[in-house]
């Protein structure tokens, strides 16, 4: 063995089972070549890792491997098959790939960091000089190995949200742990029947852990954590709620503006993003325009007020005295005349008991709701997705915290 093929065999990491043939240096392609050979050892099996005879030898497979001095690396060999009298003909494991991978161990690695820090998949493809279905398929290994590798510690507390997915009505549902700030599982749909599969990745053992479950009001959502969780608490929090009323004033907004504009009062145009604030964020001048508005546009001002007067409701610290207030603001609700602000009352009435549970579990969505920028990002990248898979994949590789990289130690 030259010099060459001893530093290259040192590099690779190779075992006795593996010697270096030759480097091939292409220097119009701007490529070396290594060409191994098996030393012709008894193989193992990659089932059962019994030693056994040798039946053949399989086609040459190359591997692309991290660069050298600007040069791309190729590793070429011919994998001996072991013939297993329990397992049959299978092709034996090598040291420095994985299982129908064509890239090495380290570049996979290299490939992963890459992808995790460039600003898209597209930029990571230029970067890593490979196909978008190749980066796919790095993401897909990563996510299987790290889903494997994903421990089964005890969660307390979880939060199950739904993400739109494609047009239309499409929604993909999330599960995530609210203690450790990562995506434990997608699934298509928001069904009662995809929220039991978002539980099928959890062991029994930690679905009997769970404290509480920050969710909405989906009733889909509610009858799968009953089902599979039920010493859980279901935990409606600030965002969904504040949403539902949002909505709420800007429909009484909308409905009083054309009420307005008939009589030649514009005063409500254009001011759907000024009710989103709160009072205290006001500075003068909106404060000046907010008085000016409420002297003409009487309903939605008493709709901004009730949803305004709710955040209240958050600041007690007992479940007891937060009850007390909501039926004050019941009665307000319900007097106020305003239909979308009084059916949002009778459904938090309806769900009150949601409501109070926070003042016991103080958790909510807004980690889950984090991953929305993460997600949509994903999602713009792409140019959205007509694979669902696809956006899994995509999702727990960069919110999942997994162990991505490939084992080095066998």
């Amino acid at each position: 063995m030259n010099e060459l093929h001893a530093h290259y065999r040192l590099l690779l990491g190779l075992d006795d089972q593996w010697q270096v043939q030759n480097v091939d240096l292409q220097m119009d392609a701007n490529r070396v070549v290594i060409q191994l050979r098996h030393s012709g050892g008894k193989p193992c099996c990659p089932e059962c890792q019994d030693e056994c005879s040798r039946a053949d030898t399989a086609p040459t497979r190359r591997w692309r491997h991290l660069d050298t001095m600007q040069f791309e690396t190729i590793i070429e060999a011919a994998i001996p098959r072991s013939q297993c009298t329990q397992c049959g003909v299978k092709t034996i494991a090598v040291p420095w790939a994985g299982k129908h991978s064509r890239f090495t161990l380290m570049f996979e690695a290299f490939a992963i960091k890459v992808l995790q820090s460039a600003s898209s998949v597209l930029a990571a493809t230029k970067l890593l000089k490979i196909s978008w279905n190749t980066a796919h398929e790095i993401m897909q290994r990563g996510v299987e190995r790290g889903l494997q590798r994903r421990d089964t510690d005890p969660i307390e507390t979880i939060g199950i949200d739904e993400k739109s997915f494609g047009k239309g009505q499409d929604y993909v549902s999330l599960m995530v742990d609210l203690e450790g700030s990562r995506v434990l599982e997608v699934v298509k749909d928001r069904s009662e029947e995809s929220c039991d599969k978002l539980f099928d990745s959890l062991t029994d053992e930690q679905k009997s852990g769970i404290r509480a479950v920050a969710v909405d009001f989906w009733q889909a959502f509610r009858n799968s954590i009953v089902k599979q969780v039920p010493k859980a608490k279901i935990v409606h929090d600030h965002f969904h709620i504040s949403q539902h009323l949002v909505e709420a004033v800007d429909l009484v907004r909308r409905r009083e503006n054309k009420l307005l504009r008939r009589e030649g009062i514009n005063a409500l145009t254009g001011t759907r993003q000024f009710w989103l604030f709160n009072e205290e964020t006001l500075d003068d001048a909106k404060q000046k325009q907010m008085e000016d508005i409420r002297r003409v546009a009487i309903k939605t001002a008493r709709a901004w007020g009730i949803k305004e007067m709710f955040r209240d409701f958050w600041t007690y610290r007992s479940a007891a005295w937060a009850e007390k207030f909501f039926d004050r603001w019941y009665a307000w609700a319900i007097r106020s005349k305003l239909d979308p602000i009084k059916k949002v009352a009778r459904m938090l009435k309806k769900h009150l008991a949601g409501l109070l549970a926070y003042f016991e579990y103080s958790i909510t969505n807004a980690k889950s709701e984090a991953f929305n920028g993460r997600v949509q990002a994903i999602k713009s990248a792409a140019r959205g997705f007509r694979n669902f898979e696809n956006y899994r994949i995509r999702i727990l590789f960069y919110c999942g915290k997994l162990q991505l990289e490939p084992d080095f130690s066998h």
